[in-house]
């Protein structure tokens, strides 16, 4: 290694520099160091289900008198919905540029901590304004999750195991939607709780659960590829040997050599032009695919879910306190989906698991809708359908995630997961609950079948978009499928800060 790391953040001097880091990381059999990496990062999904389910499901109860804040139940699921979603697209796009510049490890600690904060406050509200601050703040410090993390466990996981480590990890956002929703049954049970108490240890009970998550996330170390990159070549290289040798003692067999190395040309970092050049400019057939499969997923959703509290009590009677219920039951199909199907995104392939859970998914909702159309559905019987076209959706959903992680150069990897995160949390938050919101809840079947059939042929579309364009991105080195901008082969300009 010819450039040294500096004092400073970001290096002060660069260099030119072979490395097998990305092999040996790539040639590791599964661990307890692996297992370490995916509770550590991964089970902040399950912080942000159970978030978001619990607004949800206390927006009502927050919204009585005596609850002690002076606030309507459609500020809460309106305004503040759209401050959270807001705060998730700013803070997916502001620490995702710090991600690539400071690195995984940083922004994975520093944006738990804002969530966490954010979150607390939220508990302690006292004014409306105060609310819709800290809403927005919590939605800021999860958009920046979503950056910092899917980019931290795609550089750190092997690459025979990614693709189905990756969707389970997106997947179990739903494990904490399950609690969110059982939850708030017990929490708004004034039997056991006041009404001005029950909503705030809600909310104290994600900041319990995040504070576990950040003392086992210390232990997480820095990305090793983002290490090397950045003149962190002898600590990137300490780091791997400290883990095989770990690895070994554990499986109580020496580790296969390392299938090859990459020349690297150590950067400071890597501008907004360049990031731009190469996702739009470089590699325009992965941007189609990245933005297909992230609109597509986003107003499946809220097809389904946007309204569903207000289709289950329109159209078939549900009281308003068991929606809980059924909503859990779903949820259950959504995480199963990832569970279940990842493990073959890492061995049929991707091309062939994308596209098919995206058709599959879309042209089962159009059933759905055909069945509602028709009056065949019972309460029950819709939350089954509900829960097999979100098994399938689920695991498309997270492989959306997992393409535009895996799919750009990694010095833009953050930036990348965040630019489209962002665009389709924008377009499921925002535009799916406009256009949706007063079609699920007019009483009208027509105008709900629409909002399906809307969902169902999105999801289609984004589905054949993978079908020509899905990259076979299964067990191939992350630095094989898109090469570096630093390495020295890589024929691109240099960045400008």
């Amino acid at each position: 290694m010819t450039g040294e790391a500096s004092s400073a953040s970001v290096p002060a001097s660069t260099g030119t520099i072979t490395t097998a880091v990305p092999a040996r990381l790539d040639r590791l059999p599964w661990s307890r160091w692996h297992w370490m990496i995916v509770i550590g990062l991964g089970t902040v999904w399950i912080l942000d289900g159970l978030e978001v389910t619990i607004v949800g499901n206390v927006a009502g109860r927050i919204a009585e008198e005596g609850s002690g804040l002076d606030i309507t139940s459609a500020q809460i699921t309106g305004l503040a919905a759209a401050l959270y979603v807001a705060g998730a697209c700013l803070g997916a796009l502001f620490f995702g540029r710090l991600t690539d510049l400071y690195g995984r490890k940083k922004l994975f600690m520093a944006t738990l901590i804002v969530y966490l904060a954010a979150t607390a406050l939220t508990a302690l509200s006292f004014e409306t304004w105060w609310f819709f601050f800290f809403r927005f703040l919590t939605g800021f410090g999860i958009g920046g999750e979503y950056a910092a993390i899917n980019s931290a466990i795609d550089e750190l996981i092997p690459s025979h195991y990614r693709g189905r480590v990756d969707l389970i990890i997106n997947g179990s956002y739903w494990l904490g939607a399950i609690g969110g929703s059982l939850l708030s049954i017990v929490m708004l049970d004034t039997d056991i709780f006041p009404k001005d108490l029950g909503w705030r240890l809600s909310f104290a009970l994600g900041v319990v659960l995040g504070l576990v998550v950040l003392l086992v996330r210390r232990h997480v170390p820095e990305s090793p590829r983002w290490q090397f990159i950045h003149g962190q070549g002898e600590k990137a290289d300490e780091l791997v040997s400290s883990v095989e040798r770990e690895i070994e003692k554990e499986k109580g067999k020496p580790l296969p050599p390392p299938a090859g190395e990459i020349t690297i040309h150590q950067r400071k970092s890597i501008g907004f032009g360049l990031i731009a050049k190469t996702v739009f400019g470089r590699y325009p057939r992965r941007a189609v695919l990245g933005l297909a499969l992230f609109i597509g997923q986003a107003f499946l959703y809220n097809a389904i879910t946007f309204g569903f509290g207000a289709i289950l009590i329109t159209f078939f009677d549900v009281p308003t306190g068991s929606t809980g219920y059924y909503f859990a039951v779903i949820a259950a199909g959504n995480f199963l989906g990832p569970l279940l199907l990842g493990k073959f995104f890492d061995t049929v392939g991707r091309r062939i698991m994308i596209s098919g859970t995206y058709l599959l998914s879309g042209l089962l909702l159009f059933g759905t809708a055909w069945l509602f159309d028709n009056g065949s559905l019972t309460a029950t019987t819709m939350t089954a359908c509900w829960c097999v076209v979100l098994f399938f959706a689920s695991a498309g959903a997270s492989s959306a995630y997992l393409t535009v992680s895996e799919v750009f150069p990694m010095e833009t990897r953050a930036m990348a997961i965040a630019f489209f995160y962002a665009l389709g949390t924008a377009a499921g938050g925002i535009s799916g609950p406009l256009i949706f919101a007063g079609l699920t809840e007019s009483g009208v079947v027509g105008d709900t079948v629409l909002a399906f059939q809307i969902g169902a042929g999105l999801m289609c579309a984004a589905g054949i978009v993978a079908a020509f364009l899905a990259v076979n991105a299964e067990r191939r080195s992350l630095e094989d499928i898109a090469t570096p901008l630093s390495a020295t082969e890589a024929k691109t300009e240099e960045a400008h800060g």
